[in-house]
């Protein structure tokens, strides 16, 4: 009989316990308990036929944090949003973006994403919505290093929503704004997403980026709001007000559901205790992937490096017997009808295991998987969270595996976890 994937974690669980090989290693396990969903009905000022495209893409209610949201930019403030992963972020800014647009059709917004992946999902997402409008009266566009150069004078002319990427508003747009003055001069809405990886040089670089932005803005004379995102990091209202040089609000109370998640900490064992030597993360992440797949749970791997990406790829193939299409690799390199065939396959559980590089880590939207894998620390915390933050679909259990190394620093976490 076969399991299914709301048993398939908790029992995982139990058996690492009850497993002295396994839970004489397990440094840490966090336990989270399940979440209801905070709902709101749909505020009377929307739209009515935004409120009907709502409702056709299944959306009857909003999240508290969404609600929040749509009063702080219908009071004309910056905020940033810092909720979980899955959490309906998009909607934070799709929404009062799409009403504006509804009530004044001139109006533009200009989303800026640091990958294209992410770009392409949420122009997915963006089309969801405007394409049940009658008549569709909005307009989005993607202008970036792939947009063919016979289309870019039409999305100049044209698009309402504009979905682009630093590099290219860099090189392609801000020193050409006087083609761009329509959209200038009407722009409402600026959209920073995953503004916790702007940081640093690469942070300082798009801080002045985005200087340059606002001379434009007020050449023009527009007066946009500004609305980020953030991944769950310590500080995002201040990163947020640094990165634009405004006040902004913040929405950190996640309205959405969640189910219970486990969150563990793994140290493989010792192998040679003279020398201090433990278990390769290799190993162990394909010994895990062996408790996985027979639960049919569907488990994501965030590998360091594309090299671990390929060797795992063929180790666990070979080991488990998996099919070519029931496990796929995802990192840079793999071309775009790839990685758009993987992200569905992820989608619609037809791939049982994803190997990953950090391609994944940002909000493309896969939905969510049952596990992630972490073999080696990441680098930061709150890249640490935003892979973990990959597993869990609503109200379902969901659990993430922290594998140490024997770096000196995944050493430390491992014996320090409440770190």
């Amino acid at each position: 009989m076969s399991i299914s994937k709301t048993s398939g974690v908790t029992d995982l669980i139990n058996f690492l316990k009850a497993s002295r090989d396994f839970s004489e290693n397990v440094a840490h396990l966090q336990e989270t308990e399940p979440r209801d969903p905070v709902l709101f009905e749909m505020p009377p000022t929307i739209h009515p036929l935004l409120s009907e495209a709502l409702q056709q893409n299944g959306i009857n209610h909003l999240y508290s944090h969404q609600l929040q949201a749509y009063k702080l930019a219908g009071a004309h403030k910056n905020f940033v949003v810092s909720t979980g992963t899955s959490s309906g972020k998009s909607l934070c800014y799709q929404l009062p973006m799409v009403d504006a647009m509804l009530k004044s059709n001139t109006q533009t917004g200009l989303l800026m994403f640091p990958t294209k992946a992410l770009t392409n999902d949420q122009m997915n997402g963006i089309h969801n919505l405007v394409d049940n409008l009658p008549g569709n009266p909005i307009i989005g566009s993607i202008y970036d290093g792939d947009t063919p150069q016979r289309d870019r004078s039409s999305v100049r002319t044209k698009a309402n929503i504009l979905l682009t990427n630093p590099d290219m508003l860099h090189i392609g747009i801000l020193p050409h704004h006087p083609l761009w003055e329509r959209f200038f001069r009407n722009l409402s809405f600026i959209v920073i997403d995953e503004i916790h990886i702007y940081r640093g040089i690469f942070g300082s670089h798009v801080a002045n980026l985005i200087r340059r932005l606002r001379r434009i803005t007020d050449f023009y004379g527009s007066d946009p709001i500004y609305i980020m995102t953030s991944a769950t990091i310590q500080n995002p209202a201040d990163l947020g007000s640094k990165l634009i040089e405004k006040p902004v609000e913040l929405i950190d109370q996640d309205g959405s559901p969640q189910g219970k998640k486990y969150f563990l900490v793994y140290n493989p064992p010792l192998i040679n205790d003279e020398l201090g030597i433990r278990e390769g993360l290799l190993t162990t992440t394909a010994r895990f992937l062996s408790l996985l797949y027979p639960r049919d749970i569907q488990s994501l791997v965030f590998c360091r490096t594309r090299r671990f990406v390929e060797i795992l790829l063929r180790d666990v193939r070979s080991t488990l017997k998996i099919p070519a299409n029931r496990i796929r690799g995802y990192r840079s390199g793999y071309l775009k009808t790839e990685r758009r065939e993987i992200e569905t396959g992820l989608k619609d559980n037809e791939i049982k295991i994803g190997v990953a590089t950090n391609a994944l880590e940002l909000g493309v939207d896969i939905g969510g998987v049952d596990a992630v894998l972490l073999p080696g620390y990441p680098g930061t915390v709150a890249a640490l969270w935003q892979r973990a933050g990959r597993a869990g679909r609503k109200f379902q259990p969901s659990l993430a595996i922290f594998i140490t190394s024997m770096n000196p620093l995944d050493q430390y976490l491992a014996r320090k976890p409440e770190y």
